[in-house]
C-alpha cells in the first residue's frame, strides 16, 4: 500500500513536546507507522487514558494475535473535521489524558509508542478514503485489518 502524498510525517515523541501545531486543521485521514522492523514488545499496561472509567489495555495474547507481520502501518484513522484536533486529541491519550479517543487505542501497548510516526492526507471525503485505504491494506494483507484498527470499513466507492 503506498502512502505517496501523505504529510508529515511526525514522531509521537515530537508531537508530545511541542505540540501538533504542523498538523493541518482541516479534514483528512492519517497513518499511524512503526519504522522498525524489529519485533513489537508489548506492555501489560500502557500509556492510553482511561475514559468514563474504561481501561483501555487488552491482554497481551490479543495483541500478539492482531499484529500484522511485516507491515509498518499500525493504524489507518480519519478525522472528519480537524486533523489537528483529531490527531492531538490521540497522542494526548497516549499521555494517558481522559480522552474520548477509544479508536486505536492498541498502539498505547507498544514498548516502543513514542516512537511511531504519524503522517497524513488531507481530503474532504475522509469515509471514502479511509474505507479504500483499510481495503487496499486488507488486499496485501489477507483480508486484516491494520494492527490497531478494530471495525471493518464499509466499501470503497468513488475512488479510482
Amino acid at each position: 500500500m503506498t502512502t505517496d502524498g501523505f504529510a508529515g510525517p511526525v514522531s509521537v515523541a515530537q508531537l508530545w513536546q511541542s505540540g501538533w501545531e504542523t498538523v493541518p486543521n482541516r479534514p483528512g485521514v492519517y497513518l499511524v507507522k512503526r519504522l522498525s522492523s524489529e519485533a513489537p514488545e508489548f506492555l501489560e499496561v500502557g500509556s492510553g487514558g482511561h475514559f468514563k472509567g474504561q481501561h483501555p489495555d487488552v491482554p497481551v495474547v490479543a495483541l500478539l494475535d492482531k499484529w500484522v507481520v511485516g507491515s509498518d502501518i499500525v493504524y489507518i484513522g480519519k478525522a472528519s473535521r480537524s486533523l489537528k484536533r483529531r490527531v492531538g486529541d490521540y497522542v494526548r491519550f497516549g499521555q494517558g489524558k481522559p480522552v474520548g479517543n477509544w479508536g486505536g487505542r492498541y498502539i498505547w501497548q507498544l514498548a516502543d509508542a513514542a516512537d511511531l510516526v504519524i503522517a497524513w492526507y488531507e481530503t474532504p471525503d475522509t469515509e471514502t478514503v479511509e474505507n479504500c485505504l483499510l481495503q487496499a491494506f486488507m488486499g496485501e494483507h489477507g483480508g486484516r485489518l491494520p494492527f490497531a484498527n478494530i471495525q471493518r470499513p464499509g466499501p470503497c466507492i468513488g475512488l479510482g
